[in-house]
């Protein structure tokens, strides 16, 4: 990971226009407001890592005091015990071993009463509660049993529990010590794919036991998931959000999309898709980038909010098809109604599972389908000439002219229209059926089947 930081810098790529953004995380991690924990939030495949990554590269360059650390929480879970996590971290940044084993020292009794403890101990001991009340709660159970070796248990985890106590102050007070010249700053990546009891335990060890001046946190991570895993934890009835509040300094959400002039906003996922294609070996030469093609990927990405991530994944399909296909199923100049067809399915087969086996089975459900190009109803022929998804939306319903159903067309004029429309889409070559259009994507789904 080390190499990793060092090689992945805004100068290197920074094609969503993301520096500005961590200049000024920077600048509010080095001021006074107190905005630790802060929270870059964003859903999966979103580029939350790169960004972490590119950040820290960003702040070491800078002159500052501060010295970053970064943790990937979601390799670190199969520990157990978040305190050791942070910890392990914290050492690495100590070269003098004698400071190292008195920090050691100081933590342990607070992570012998984490591992020995219950989720429910654990949790009383993180929120604070006092030796009174943890006992009080315990007793209960106590009296249950009626067993003597239980009730020892309670006693020791009593003990246990003011010497966690005591140690935590000891803790708090060398760290404090520690950073006193060199602030450091922990990222804490991949939270969101913790365990559920992980994740909350490391939100509550920062806030209870972390909470120092000069040891800053920036936690990386999908907060929908993060509440996911607070509502596990606590139940249902949790107002998770409330319960998040209280650990969070400030909070923001990686933007899906960036300016290249100042004004017109460019959505970053399609930016991606294309830059994507122009490098892949399978599609640099093939129709994607052209025209009505273009548009229709445009509006598939957007609708469908595709990440970065699963952007690549689209990709990625592609490349398969255009391999297996022997380089012909995406290639140039094809009839344009084919190639709105084909790629539509590949996108059907990545994302849409129902859809795909749906119209694989012969089953042509405009309903499920004609949302995905974001259509709720198709337009009248006054609104202009059809634009691309509009046309693979004609192609769907007239192949369902079932009447009732929304979406198909039913006017006998207006499906004169649409026909020649489609027709035309084809060069005026293709004589199959309403119904035959769609084997046209079946042949596409078959195709990914290896069949």
């Amino acid at each position: 990971m080390h190499n990793l930081i060092e090689e992945l810098t805004f100068d290197f790529r920074d094609e969503y226009n993301r520096k500005p953004i961590a200049e000024k995380v920077i600048s509010l991690l080095t001021s006074s407001i107190p905005v630790s924990p802060m929270v870059i939030d964003g859903g999966w495949g979103t580029g939350k890592t790169e960004f972490c990554l590119k950040l820290i590269h960003l702040l070491k360059s800078k002159e500052t005091n501060f010295k970053p650390v970064y943790i990937d929480a979601f390799q670190a879970d199969h520990a157990d015990e978040p305190l050791m996590t942070l910890l392990a971290a914290i050492l690495r940044l100590m070269p003098d071993d004698k400071k190292r084993e008195g920090l050691v020292k100081k933590a342990l009794p607070a992570i012998r009463f984490g591992i020995k403890t219950t989720l429910k101990a654990g949790v009383s001991w993180v929120l604070k509660q006092d030796a009174a009340d943890l006992a009080e709660d315990f007793e209960s159970d106590v009296k249950k049993a009626g067993d003597e070796a239980i009730n020892n248990a309670v006693e020791s985890l009593l003990k246990d529990h003011v010497n966690a106590n005591e140690s935590i102050e000891l803790l708090k007070a060398a760290l404090t010590e520690l950073v006193e010249k060199k602030p450091i700053v922990i990222f804490i990546d991949e939270l969101d794919r913790c365990r559920p009891d992980f994740a909350v335990t490391m939100l509550e060890s920062i806030k209870h036991i972390f909470d120092v001046k000069g040891v800053e946190f920036v936690l990386i991570t999908n907060t929908a998931q993060l509440r996911a895993s607070i509502n596990h934890c606590y139940g249902p009835t949790v107002d998770a959000q409330r319960y998040l509040d209280k650990f969070i300094g400030f909070s923001f959400t990686l933007p899906g999309s960036h300016s290249t002039n100042g004004h017109d906003e460019v959505y970053s996922s399609i930016e991606h898709f294309f830059m994507l294609a122009k490098e892949s070996e399978f599609l640099s030469d093939t129709f994607l980038s052209g025209g009505g093609v273009k548009s229709l990927v445009e509006t598939l990405v957007k609708v469908n909010k595709l990440s970065l991530r699963e952007v690549k994944t689209f990709i990625q399909y592609l490349e398969i098809y255009q391999l297996v296909t022997e380089m012909k199923g995406l290639q140039k100049n094809i009839i344009y109604g084919y190639a709105l067809l084909r790629v539509f399915a590949l996108f059907i087969n990545c994302f849409h599972s129902k859809a795909k086996n749906e119209l694989s089975s012969g089953i042509v459900n405009p309903k499920g389908v004609v949302p995905i190009l974001g259509i709720n109803r198709l337009p009248n022929f006054s609104d202009g000439y059809p634009v691309p998804e509009e046309i693979v939306a004609a192609i769907i319903c007239r192949a369902n002219n079932v009447p009732g159903a929304e979406l198909v067309i039913q006017n006998g004029e207006e499906v004169e229209k649409w026909e020649n429309i489609i027709v035309e889409c084809f060069s005026g070559r293709i004589s199959r059926s309403p119904e035959g259009r769609i084997n046209i994507m079946n042949d596409v789904f078959k195709t990914m089947r290896l069949g």
